[in-house]
């Protein structure tokens, strides 16, 4: 079911939260400062394009607050809005339910993802 249900997702918006996250990260990487929040970008864009079947676990220290600010300022308030805003549109219905809780899922992601990681479900 959950490789169903990531083929479903990329084919019903999941390429274009990637796109959002390679995007930023691409923006990121362009100063020499940005290029490790630009690696996490794209690290992250592989949960936009697969993320049934996993979670996030969030735990950081004082750097992944910093870093966290500054990302929410700079992108992360564009990319967990759009996000959100898609899965209220998938939440509608009740078959898109699944699918809008992922958009959410992503966009809690986007607000704060310094000292976030993402393991399988068991």
């Amino acid at each position: 079911m959950t490789c169903l249900g990531n083929i479903i997702w990329i084919i019903f918006g999941g390429i274009w939260s990637a796109l959002g996250w390679c995007i930023a990260g691409i923006l990121w990487c362009i100063s020499i400062v940005g290029i490790p929040v630009g690696l996490q970008c794209f690290k992250l864009a592989s949960i936009s394009l697969d993320p049934f079947g996993k979670d996030i676990e969030y735990d950081g220290g004082a750097g992944s607050f910093i870093l966290n600010i500054i990302w929410f300022i700079v992108s992360g308030m564009e990319l967990a809005l759009g996000n959100a805003i898609i899965g209220a549109v998938f939440c509608i219905t009740i078959v898109g339910i699944p699918f809008g809780m992922q958009f959410f899922k992503i966009a809690k992601l986007a607000l704060c993802p310094f000292g976030a990681r993402v393991v399988k479900n068991s």
